[in-house]
């Protein structure tokens, strides 16, 4: 079946994980040969959206102002109309009021994705996020993610559909990433030849747990465990001037000027993790997936990750699966057992934390590909509309229509 067209809302197109998730669908459905629409208030990733086939249209759909949402759900009905939407996807509360508006107006089908826990504040936040799971289908990106909104609206149960976020393998590949950027990253970080480097890679925010890694880094040092080693904190700071400073407040007060280094935002994250002996999420919050433990694991780096949330789902912890673990677990705010878990990955041989590494980026290609996460979403959509597009996105027009060129037919 052709000439489906599916429109998805979000917020904004700015770095995130629903942002790449709406490229990354935009492209699954113009693969599929179907029209991919996003409605959005626009930033960084609307041209991607326009390079991977997508059509952006341009509306308030940011705004929590509850007369614009009203007018954005009139805007949507109208796009509805004339464009033949057949379904309606929205990734976040307040665009997806209006989506939700509009779809049942038009008698559309109505999906919604969780990309947070959306925490249940009081009565009002709750009606807020009720609009999450009033999808035809909910899809939730982790099992943690899931059980949260079944435990807040059980109706949802039968209507969840679990999806993980992907990743690109060919991106996320130790073997096509070529040692000159590697080397040019260190440098530029100040890292030293022959330095190992623990990786924190996250935003400079106290949920992150920053001043945790900073205390294990203490700790460490103090018993002359991180020595030959550096920890890296890569991450931008957007209105959190206060807290970096804070950060180099403590850094200084343990005398860790050499040893904590904060490196600001990185492009190339495949090079980052590649240079990482070990990557950390030390998170203080429950985190509803956890990308970058499995970027980190695509790339042959093991992992330490706090016991909460999604993050367990996204490795083989040591503890539970001693054959084949790639990585750990630690208690959250837990900066002692940070301290443990980073002095074991320092300590490992090469060929100890190259096999890790191998059986970390096996996992992750075998349950968290990129395709498989656009291929389930388009299957959701099937189910809603009786249409092919998971099948047509695995054997897309284009190519079919070059194989029978190919075999003469």
């Amino acid at each position: 079946m052709t000439g489906v067209t599916i429109l998805q809302v979000v917020p904004r197109l700015d770095t995130g994980g629903s942002e790449q998730a709406t490229v990354e669908i935009a492209e699954a459905l113009t693969r599929a040969g179907a029209t991919a629409l996003v409605a959005t208030a626009g930033g960084r990733l609307a041209a991607a959206v326009t390079r991977a086939g997508g059509e952006v249209i341009t509306l308030p759909a940011a705004s929590k102002n509850p007369f614009t949402i009203l007018a954005n759900a009139a805007r949507i009905e109208r796009i509805i109309n004339e464009r033949n939407v057949a379904l309606v996807h929205a990734r976040s509360r307040a665009p997806g009021w209006s989506a939700f508006l509009a779809a049942r107006r038009t008698g559309r089908p109505f999906v919604t994705t969780y990309h947070g826990a959306y925490g249940n504040l009081g009565p009002i936040k709750a009606a807020y996020n009720s609009v999450m799971s009033r999808g035809d289908r909910v899809i939730a990106n982790s099992l943690y993610t899931a059980r949260l909104i079944a435990e807040r609206d059980p109706a949802t149960r039968e209507r969840i559909r679990v999806i993980y976020r992907g990743i690109d393998s060919a991106t996320f590949d130790p073997l096509v990433v070529p040692p000159g950027p590697v080397a040019k990253l260190r440098e530029r970080w100040g890292v030293r030849p022959g330095m190992k480097i623990v990786l924190h890679a996250a935003r400079l925010t106290g949920l992150k747990g920053h001043r945790h890694t900073v205390e294990a880094a203490a700790r460490l040092a103090g018993q002359g465990l991180l020595d030959g080693a550096v920890i890296v904190f890569a991450g931008d700071w957007p209105g959190k001037d206060y807290y970096r400073q804070e950060l180099i407040e403590l850094i200084a007060k343990h005398d860790l000027d050499e040893k904590v280094l904060l490196v600001g935002h990185c492009e190339d994250m495949p090079s980052a993790f590649l240079a990482a002996h070990v990557a950390i999420l030390p998170s203080l919050v429950a985190e509803t997936f956890g990308r970058t433990s499995i970027e980190a694991q695509a790339m042959g780096c093991p992992v330490i990750v706090s016991n909460l949330g999604a993050l367990p789902e996204t490795i083989d912890d040591a503890d539970t699966t001693p054959s084949r673990f790639t990585g750990w677990l630690v208690p959250a705010g837990d900066s002692g057992a940070l301290a443990a878990k980073i002095a074991l990955a320092l300590k490992l041989t090469p060929e100890e934390r190259s096999a890790i590494g191998a059986r970390a980026h096996a996992r992750v290609c075998a349950l968290f590909e990129l395709a498989q996460m656009q291929s389930k979403t388009l299957h959701v959509y099937d189910e809603l509309l009786g249409t092919d597009l998971a099948r047509r996105f695995a054997d897309p027009p284009a190519l079919r229509d070059a194989s029978t060129v190919a075999n003469g037919a």
